[in-house]
C-alpha cells in the first residue's frame, strides 16, 4: 500500500498583522489521502499562496474555530445590542441636552456598529459565565 505523507516545509511565512502563533507546535495529526484527494489539496494550498502545512493547520483552525449557529446564542446576542445600544443612545442624548447640543446622526450610527461588533462576543462570555467555566449549568447546584 502506498502512503503519501505530508511533510511540513521548512521555509516559514511571517505571521501577519494580528495573528497569533504558538512559540511551539508540538503535536501531528495525520491523515490518510487518496492522491486524487493530495492533488486536491496541494492545489487549494497553492491557489493560497500557502505551503501545504500552512494550508491545512488554517484551514484546520478556521473550521474548529466556526461554531454552529446556536439560536439561544443569536438571540442572547441581538438582547445584549440592544440593551447596549438603548444605554448609549440615553446616555449620549442626555450628554448632549446638558450640554445645550444635539445628537448628530453620526452618532447613533457609532452606537449601532459598536454594537454590533460586539454583541456575539458579549453574549458568549454572558453564556460562559452563566454556564459556569467548568461547564456546570447555572442553576444546578454542586
Amino acid at each position: 500500500m502506498n502512503t503519501h505523507r505530508l511533510i511540513a516545509s521548512p521555509q516559514s511565512h511571517a505571521p501577519e498583522a494580528g495573528d497569533v502563533r504558538p512559540s511551539f507546535r508540538t503535536k501531528t495529526v495525520a491523515t490518510r489521502l487518496t492522491p486524487d484527494e493530495l492533488a486536491e489539496i496541494e492545489s487549494a494550498a497553492e491557489s493560497a499562496g500557502q505551503v501545504l502545512s500552512e494550508w491545512l493547520r488554517s484551514t484546520a483552525l478556521s473550521a474548529a474555530r466556526r461554531r454552529p449557529a446556536d439560536p439561544i446564542e443569536l438571540l442572547l446576542s441581538e438582547v445584549w445590542a440592544l440593551r447596549y445600544s438603548v444605554l448609549n443612545l440615553f446616555h449620549a442624548g442626555a450628554q448632549a441636552a446638558s450640554e445645550g447640543k444635539q445628537m448628530l446622526p453620526d452618532s447613533i450610527v457609532k452606537i449601532r456598529d459598536q454594537a454590533d461588533a460586539r454583541k456575539l462576543q458579549q453574549a458568549r462570555k454572558l453564556l460562559q459565565d452563566f454556564l459556569g467555566r467548568d461547564g456546570r449549568e447555572g442553576n444546578q447546584r454542586p
